[in-house]
């Protein structure tokens, strides 16, 4: 840990500062709710979306350093939000947020990361801490603001170490839903908001929520299937008891290990039972724990919009090997050298060869590693939903 005398003295006018576990203190200009927060610092590499980055709840407890410079332009709106739930608890940024440029704007960003107590941080170098965290690995720190510049950094600094961190640390059940819901919204248009599901659409799908975006549910029902979303530790029995004609399996924040305590004896059943699944990110990894892989911490995660991944497995036809732009947000990641002779590969990033896909063989049940409702990001991958829902009859 840094001592005292090495730590760089506070600046004039710096009213926030991160402060990493390692006793390493940056300063800037702290805007959004006041106070402190906890959490492990990451980087995301999207230039738009980043409302929706802050209010996806697989960000839970972590803190987003965004390497475009000029977050907070375009303002913030309703309709942008993608739960209502716990997503990143602050964010770090290059320039000072400006005035929104967009029509679509409602209000300053400033002034809604303050409403909905996230603190941001900026004047920051967030090239030099993306270098360090990929060099490093994803730290843990906290992020704190004080209009009138007053920190106790040792208390800061002891937080920050005394932070037990993702790892082991089941998350999904702090953002799931608590109560069974009948999904009614469909699919965003510009100039018409958000449509309405129907209730008498088919196939049914049962949405499992580990903590999930809002846009994944508008997929699955521009895809043609009703939806209904219940908590993350609704048991087998409950699931079957709504009759689905297949399940989803969501995203989510924290450690899948911690999670598949309790949701992989349900997917487990589910499998015997042949019922089709999906699932996104986290719901991926506990469909992977259930046919008897492993999950890893990774270095420093993938987070962004910008993610090539590859067609690997059999069965993509004349697809095979083609390359999809992906919008991802992980910092764990299934292990491919544990996948069993059950699971088949199916796609797998550009960037470091790590899983992306899996199926299960002679089996209606897949799962991907990245996003493809976006929100934000690239359309490349909807076909997804298509190819779940469309196979469910």
């Amino acid at each position: 840990m840094a001592s005292a005398a090495n730590r760089p003295a506070q600046p004039e006018g710096a009213t926030g500062v991160l402060v990493l576990a390692d006793g390493t203190v940056i300063w800037g200009r702290g805007f959004g709710a006041k106070g402190e927060a906890v959490g492990e610092v990451c980087f995301n590499t999207s230039m738009t979306g980043y409302q929706e980055v802050m209010t996806d709840p697989s960000y839970a407890a972590q803190i987003v350093t965004f390497t475009f410079p000029h977050i907070g332009n375009v303002g913030a709106n309703a309709e942008d939000v993608e739960s209502a739930v716990e997503g990143a608890v602050g964010c770090v940024v290059r320039e000072d947020v400006t005035e929104p440029s967009n029509f679509r704007s409602l209000e300053r960003f400033q002034e809604w990361m303050e409403r909905n107590g996230k603190i941001g941080l900026s004047g920051v170098d967030t090239r030099a801490l993306t270098r360090r965290i990929r060099l490093s690995g994803a730290p843990n720190a906290v992020i704190a603001h004080s209009p009138e510049g007053n920190f106790d950094i040792p208390a800061l600094i002891q937080r920050a170490q005394e932070w037990a961190g993702l790892e082991g640390m089941d998350l999904a059940i702090r953002v799931s839903r608590e109560h069974q819901e009948s999904w009614e919204g469909g699919y965003w248009r510009l100039g018409h908001g958000y449509g309405r599901a129907s209730r008498d659409a088919t196939p049914h799908v049962v949405a499992i929520d580990y903590g999930s975006k809002d846009n994944i549910f508008r997929n699955l029902v521009r895809a043609g299937a009703k939806v209904t979303v219940v908590p993350a530790k609704t048991s087998f029995d409950d699931v079957m008891a709504l009759k689905p004609d297949g399940v989803f399996l969501s995203n989510g924040p924290g450690d899948p290990a911690a999670t598949g305590e309790y949701a992989v004896p349900v997917i487990q059943k589910l499998l015997e039972e042949d019922m089709p699944l999906f699932g996104i990110c986290l719901g991926h990894q506990m469909l992977a724990l259930a046919a008897g892989a492993k999950t890893i911490k990774m270095h420093q995660g993938h987070r962004g919009a910008n993610h090539p991944v590859q067609r690997v497995g059999e069965g993509w036809g004349e697809t095979t090997g083609l390359v999809e732009i992906t919008s991802m947000n992980h910092g764990f990641a299934v292990d491919a050298d544990t996948l069993p002779d059950s699971l088949e590969q199916t796609h797998v990033s550009l960037f470091d060869g790590s899983n992306c896909g899996i199926a299960v063989k002679g089996k209606n049940a897949f799962g991907v590693q990245y996003h493809p409702e976006a929100s934000p990001g690239p359309q490349d991958s909807f076909y997804l939903f298509e190819k779940f829902v469309g196979g469910l009859g």
